[in-house]
């Protein structure tokens, strides 16, 4: 897709209600978003589809919803407090400050959201510009030492606002599983392998956020530690890299339009001893969709040391007792929607959008309309019809304006069938069944609407 195509998906997504500006009465706030009517629909589809997908269909994976607000140890204990960074630098002549690499043409020479002795290398490339004030990075670039910016947002928990009042909002689900894991260990009696998900919101204090719902401060993670022997991790880890593959198509996204990238050492999170990130070309460049990571042991290990609780794995079968090496793998929800969106998004056909969004995870999964508003036969006929299917679908009801305007509307929206009722219907209780990609129509008895929808939609 051309740059160009996010104007069109973002204008869509506003005139459409799938995703306002955060505060917009009030003008808004950098980089916050609400998810509207449809946009709600279609990202709790994406979030149900996941956990279906891969908590209830399978019986190595149970879930759980960890606290946004987790005590401060847990962060101290993971390395966050130290190592959740971004090298920051300023541009001397606006005082703006960016991250290093959303400025084309400037690169540090030093691996992102790691901490080290050695000092970050600013390079600055020729004809590098100031993405605010325009100006000459070359001269109010460089020179100047590259800092460290910790990403986690800040508050305080209590009346008093002092140190020891100060906590932090999770800046990824991840801790929580590793926190419950004896908890889940106890409750489930889960043998290895075996993962623990969970979909939540995460925070980051972003320095320079944006691409529409690509980089937010506010985010949504659906994720997944699964904990192995270390002698397994290879294996699994090849698995869940299938997984994610399978998971992409199942929703719509192009297998054309997805890169695996293997991460070197020295570029990947400190925790990490072998990443993947599977990267999209979204509108805007290829970046980074989802990633897959092996954490060794690391993040038990360090809880089981900072707390002092016991935190390894007994067998129950040879009595051998271990910490688990664990394997992630995690997908940002908004980026999902992002993705699903330009994938889907089809101007083709002159004077017609059509959102060729996989059936199930359409907002609406059938839109039904009287042919003509005016005649109370029709319309409540069409009434029963509706009420009939929303009783165990999203279905619409519209009998604004002509018929072909509603179809091209409910096209925009990515409906996959519309349901008219006409005066045939009144005749032989069949109504016309039209189909989203193809615009072709049918006739289809009144009582069998509701098994063609649910073998469109599966």
């Amino acid at each position: 897709m051309s740059e160009s195509s996010i104007e069109k998906i973002i204008s869509l997504a506003k005139r459409r209600g799938f995703v306002f500006p955060g505060s917009d009465i009030y003008g808004g706030l950098a980089n916050s978003w609400d998810f509207g009517p449809l946009g709600v629909e279609l990202k709790r589809n994406i979030k149900d589809f996941w956990w279906k997908r891969f908590v209830r269909e399978r019986d190595d994976v149970v879930g759980i919803d960890g606290a946004i607000i987790m005590n401060p140890r847990v962060w101290e204990a993971s390395g966050h407090l130290k190592e959740f960074s971004d090298p920051l630098i300023e541009c001397k002549n606006c005082h703006h400050r960016f991250r290093p690499d959303a400025i084309p043409g400037v690169t540090v020479a030093k691996s992102r959201r790691s901490l080290d002795d050695s000092k970050p290398v600013l390079i600055i490339g020729s004809g590098v510009k100031c993405p605010h004030c325009g100006e000459d990075g070359g001269k109010y670039f460089d020179g100047q030492d590259v800092r460290q910016f910790n990403l986690m947002l800040k508050t305080f928990l209590g009346p008093v606002e002092d140190a020891a009042s100060t906590v932090y909002l999770r800046p990824e689900t991840a801790q929580a599983m590793f926190v419950d894991f004896k908890n889940v260990l106890d409750t489930t009696r889960k043998r290895l392998p075996f993962g623990i998900a969970q979909i939540g919101k995460s925070f980051r204090n972003e320095i320079t956020p944006g691409n529409f719902i690509f980089r937010t401060r506010e985010f949504e993670i659906m994720e997944i530690e699964y904990f192995v022997r270390e002698s397994e991790w290879e294996e699994r880890f090849e698995h869940w890299r299938k997984e994610m593959l399978n998971w992409m198509q199942a929703i719509g996204i192009n297998p054309a339009n997805v890169h695996e990238e293997e991460i070197p050492d020295g570029e990947r999170a400190h925790y990490s001893k072998r990443t993947i990130d599977f990267e999209y070309d979204f509108p805007f460049g290829k970046k980074e969709l989802y990633g897959l990571a092996y954490r060794g042991d690391f993040d038990l290990q360090n809880h089981q040391r900072a707390s002092g609780v016991d935190l390894s794995y007994r067998d129950p079968q040879t009595g051998e007792q271990f910490v688990p090496h664990v394997i992630e793998p995690t997908w940002g929800v908004e980026r999902t929607v992002l993705a699903v969106l330009a994938d889907a998004y089809d101007d083709s056909e002159e004077g017609r959008v059509v959102l060729k969004l996989k059936p199930h995870l359409a907002p609406y999964k059938a839109a039904v309309f009287p042919l003509l508003a005016n005649k109370p036969q029709l319309v409540e006929l069409a009434k029963t019809i509706y009420d009939t299917l929303r009783k165990t679908m999203s279905v619409a009801f519209d009998d604004r304006g002509n018929i072909g305007k509603r179809y091209y509307s409910q096209d925009e929206i990515g409906t996959p069938a519309c349901i008219t009722v006409d005066f045939e219907s009144l005749e032989n209780a069949t109504v016309t069944l039209r189909h989203r990609d193809t615009a072709k129509q049918e006739r289809v008895p009144i009582n069998e609407v509701a098994l063609r929808i649910g073998e469109i939609v599966v």
